[in-house]
């Protein structure tokens, strides 16, 4: 497998869920140094506090008011389900949910969705080097390209932002990035972004998005010039994301997704945020998603999932064009960051990708 990921490996409805090892996801990130008056936080947002959701277990009762001596109105059935959650009440010392009105789960049926916080960055000027994230639990920066970690380099953990300084192959045939004055980090280790050149149907004057299906990453742009960028999860490959170049046809602030009745990978997933239909042959959207923060990583049933405050960040954005949003999605090139930005120098017979960079495997 393309990258080595420490992990639980949990088989869901949604593809191959991996959860990061606790302590990767408890440390503050050691921060890298990286041009600020490039890279700006967004404006803070209040969304995360504002989504409040809970995945139903499989065929959990449904009551039309809290406590067992009440009437069960239906069952839930199995699947990937998740439900927007209303208020909460205790009936003799036990929690139970609101799902909808006169629609009560008992709380040993709710596990609490745990909406990801991670945002990308405002882009205020061109970027002149490639960037992006750490999206392994944590990594040991090595020394020099191929080399072994090196135990007196503190280690980077996920979601940590870094700019390339220079990149060359080693020995073992990847690509590696310095990303300060001595430290190094393996391709597999990471989600990278680049300038990319408007495509040739896109008005110059258009606002467009970028989906790189390679890196797991999104980039929004204004005419030629980026101004935004981020890790997505599109189509795990059971359900691959299409390729090509389409606008958003209908957006809804939110909306109810379900599909695949009747079947093993059943999903219904109440109140998806920020949803931007753009492939309307397959029913493709982006979309915030809630219900995990594996982004960088393959993971959706063929939508491009975004972190939630991402989500927003595009959907209110696009609203200033007046034209419908392009979206480009496509698999880049990772020998391109050679020939794009000079650095360092490539081999003479460039080692073609053993996978695909996005791909965890099927989902069955």
């Amino acid at each position: 497998m393309r990258r080595m990921i420490l992990g639980l490996l949990l088989v869901g409805l949604y593809g191959l869920f991996i959860v990061l090892p606790a302590h990767a996801q408890e440390e503050e990130a050691a921060p890298l140094p990286y041009d600020t008056s490039t890279f700006v936080e967004p404006a803070e947002s209040d969304l995360i506090s504002r989504l409040w959701y809970g995945r139903l277990a499989d065929f959990a009762d449904v009551y039309n008011a809290p406590g067992f001596d009440n009437a069960i109105v239906r069952n839930v059935g199995d699947g990937y389900l998740f439900s927007s959650l209303m208020r909460t009440q205790e009936v003799n010392g036990q929690k139970w949910y609101q799902i909808n009105p006169n629609e009560w789960v008992h709380s040993a049926n709710i596990t609490l969705a745990t909406p990801s916080s991670f945002q990308g960055f405002e882009v205020a000027k061109q970027p002149s080097r490639p960037f992006g994230w750490i999206v392994v639990g944590h990594i040991r920066p090595s020394s020099e390209p191929g080399g072994e970690p090196n135990p007196d380099f503190d280690r980077l953990y996920r979601y940590t932002f870094f700019e390339v300084l220079e990149a060359e192959i080693g020995d073992d045939e990847w690509i590696w990035y310095r990303v300060d004055d001595e430290r190094w980090i393996r391709q597999t280790e990471v989600s990278l972004v680049d300038v990319s050149p408007r495509p040739h149907d896109v008005p110059d004057d258009a606002f467009w998005t970028e989906i790189d299906l390679y890196e797991q990453t999104f980039a929004a742009y204004e005419g030629d010039r980026m101004v935004y960028a981020s890790l997505i999860s599109s189509g795990l490959n059971r359900w691959p994301t299409r390729e090509g170049l389409f606008q958003v046809e209908e957006q809804y602030p939110r909306v109810k997704m379900s599909g695949a009745e009747g079947l093993v990978d059943y999903y219904f997933v109440e109140d998806v945020p920020h949803t931007m239909f753009f492939d309307m042959k397959l029913g493709i959207a982006l979309h915030g998603a809630y219900w995990h923060d594996r982004f960088g990583y393959k993971h959706s049933h063929g939508c491009v999932n975004m972190p939630p405050l991402d989500s927003e960040w595009v959907y209110e954005w696009a609203e200033d064009f007046d034209d419908k949003l392009w979206v480009w999605v496509h698999t880049s090139d990772p020998e391109s960051i050679f020939r794009s930005t000079h650095l360092g120098k490539p081999p003479a017979h460039y080692p073609q990708p053993r996978i695909n960079r996005g791909m965890l495997m099927d989902a069955y």
